[in-house]
């Protein structure tokens, strides 16, 4: 299982980007998919995750500017990023909890991230 996320890049405070992020390989089935990030010199933490049934859950920091959602039926996870901050700057993983065909536990994946930069 692969998870390849794009989308990243500079933008100016205020701005907007959209992450993406699609999962390819051996899967049968994807229960929660995420974006984590991870500042210099700072630990990865989570943003924002999503459940296969939709349910959602936001990092304080990012509640009101950010909004995760996923299709199911093309393995995707997104994330829509408004109002960025300069504290916003991060590389971003993409991760996915994935069952596999001939498996009955779910495994988790990760991208190899993006960045962000908010900076003027």
């Amino acid at each position: 299982v692969q998870l390849q996320a794009s989308g990243g890049g500079l933008v100016q405070p205020g701005g907007s980007l959209k992450l993406s992020c699609k999962a390819s390989g051996n899967i049968f089935s994807i229960s929660a998919m995420g974006w984590y990030r991870q500042a210099p010199g700072k630990q990865r933490e989570s943003v924002a995750t999503i459940t296969s049934g939709r349910r959602t859950n936001y990092a304080d920091s990012v509640k009101g500017r950010f909004t995760i959602s996923r299709d199911n039926a093309k393995n995707m996870v997104y994330l829509q990023m408004n109002s960025l901050k300069p504290e916003d700057t991060a590389v971003y993983y993409c991760n996915a909890l994935v069952i596999s065909w001939g498996q009955d536990y779910g495994m988790d994946y990760w991208g190899k991230g993006t960045q962000v930069t908010v900076s003027s």
